[in-house]
């Protein structure tokens, strides 16, 4: 253990990859990001070039530690990276990719999923009752049954995340993270061949990746080409997860009591528990995915930050004032938008409803409505779907004492008031809280490389908390007859 140790983190976000090198008091020293493209071919379909990442990664690599001194390059102790999920590409043997990665977004199998759902098979009460075609196992079937060329041609199926810790150290091995919360892996058990075979995957070992071990263990050493190219020792590879749930260390939630919200493209809610409780709505109980002894649950929207991406599309707000300009006509809208209700089910909704063939919608336009109140509607569905979650915890008997937000959406003040407000709920954002993620990895890295003792001495350490969003009380009340608007909306509009 050194107080000079420092620790090289990399997230494979939706919209790029973020390097980061953070020291053991959780500052981040340099960092860079590369930005990669998507496509959306067909209705319900986004692709990515896995091309992409790895080239993304080397060059923000290249800037994070490029005037580093071979001294300090001697300082990094390890490395973790976390990844989108389930964002899952068909690899040959040596690990090359078959075709396009179909991204955690990509919802083309709504009727495997349904298939999979259908059976009512006990595995699934340990993912809250259902699978979403985001996941794994839905994709994989949907390879399987529509691009069977492809299926029988791959050596492996894998992830994001998967993909990258073998072209780091040449070792398969998936995270457990992934595989409790996306593959339907359950602690004590692995994977259930019964089922397996009852949703028609009896071939899983021969396409999957069934070497899984948990995160902060060693995935394997970084090649001697890849660390000679960088300068870098052979560093220990440690095991991450899913981008979000990896950022959970990074936000310090380490122990029941307290929500970590990341809030990006998507939004995700996670908490743990010491309790395996039925939460109606909820992805979950997942039982020692993260943390021995601890459950986690999971809430999500699948369609967040990706919504005001789409309006700033329509509206062509992309120079250089367009937030400030967006946030300040936003900021002059009134509570509940003048009318205006807005559904944030653009992808589907992930909970508490868990309805795929839901779509986003307006309510209630008029013609002295302007571009504005569609901005403000946008980011009250957003909030409304959030209080939506929260009060499906509660009402389940998970209490939330405190919500700790991190990502992109936490810059954007008028949003975050909006949130607080609709919710009724303070909002605790820490420093670095764009690298949320980023620090969560080197929190691995740091236990992984035995730096620190435990999760939570590394988190009491590396995570520091910055400023807290409180509501409105007044505006609270204001939201009640909106946000009620909002359920009934859903409801009139639901596909049966």
């Amino acid at each position: 253990m050194n107080k000079n140790d420092l620790f090289l983190g990399a997230d494979f976000g939706t919209q790029g990859v973020r390097v980061g090198v953070v020291n053991r008091d959780g500052k981040i020293i340099s960092s860079n990001e590369i930005k990669y493209s998507i496509d959306y071919p067909k209705s319900g379909y986004a692709v990515q070039d896995s091309a992409d990442w790895w080239k993304g990664f080397k060059k923000a690599l290249t800037v994070v530690i490029g005037d580093y001194s071979a001294e300090e390059k001697k300082r990094i102790k390890a490395i973790s990276i976390c990844a989108t999920s389930s964002t899952v590409l068909p690899v040959d043997e040596t690990g090359n990719a078959l075709d396009e990665a179909m991204m955690w977004m990509d919802i083309r199998s709504k009727e495997q999923a349904k298939r999979i759902n259908d059976t009512s098979h006990s595995v699934l009460g340990y993912c809250g009752d259902a699978v979403s075609p985001e996941w794994f196992i839905p994709k994989l079937l949907w390879i399987k049954e529509n691009n069977r060329e492809i299926y029988e041609q791959a050596d492996k199926i894998v992830e994001q995340i998967d993909f990258i810790n073998h072209k780091l150290t040449g070792n398969w091995a998936a995270s457990k993270v992934n595989a409790v919360c996306k593959w339907n892996y359950v602690e004590d058990e692995a994977f259930n061949e019964e089922y397996m075979t009852l949703i028609g995957l009896e071939d899983f070992r021969d396409k999957m990746i069934t070497n899984v071990i948990p995160m902060g263990e060693q995935v394997g050493s970084l090649n001697k080409s890849f660390a000679n190219e960088f300068g870098l020792n052979t560093i220990p590879v440690i095991q991450g997860g899913i981008d979000a749930h990896i950022g959970m260390l990074g936000m310090g939630v380490v122990a029941p009591g307290k929500m970590a919200a990341i809030m990006g493209t998507s939004f995700v809610q996670l908490l743990f528990t010491d309790k395996d409780l039925p939460v109606k709505g909820i992805w979950g109980p997942y039982k020692g995915a993260m943390i021995p002894g601890l459950t986690l649950l999971e809430a999500g929207q699948i369609s967040a930050g990706s919504i005001i991406k789409w309006y700033q599309n329509i509206f062509n707000l992309h120079d250089g004032e367009a937030f400030n300009k967006m946030q300040e006509e936003a900021r002059n809208i009134p509570v509940g938008a003048d009318g205006i209700r807005a559904l944030d089910f653009f992808q589907g909704n992930r909970t508490p409803y868990k309805d795929n063939y839901a779509t986003g919608s307006f309510h209630g336009l008029t013609l002295n409505h302007s571009r504005a109140h569609l901005h403000r509607a946008i980011m009250e569905a957003v909030a409304f779907g959030f209080k939506n979650i929260i009060e499906n915890f509660e009402q389940s008997g998970v209490p939330i004492n405190k919500v700790v937000g991190t990502g992109g959406v936490t810059q954007d003040k008028v949003w975050m008031q909006i949130i607080a407000d609709a919710t009724g709920k303070e909002f605790t954002i820490n420093e670095n809280t764009n690298y949320g993620t980023i620090l969560g990895c080197a929190v691995l890295g740091a236990v992984g490389s035995e730096s620190y003792n435990s999760l939570e001495e590394a988190a009491d350490n590396m995570v520091h908390e910055k400023e807290t969003v409180y509501p409105d009380s007044e505006n609270t009340k204001a939201y009640v007859e909106p946000f009620k608007e909002y359920l009934e909306l859903y409801k009139a509009l639901k596909i049966s």
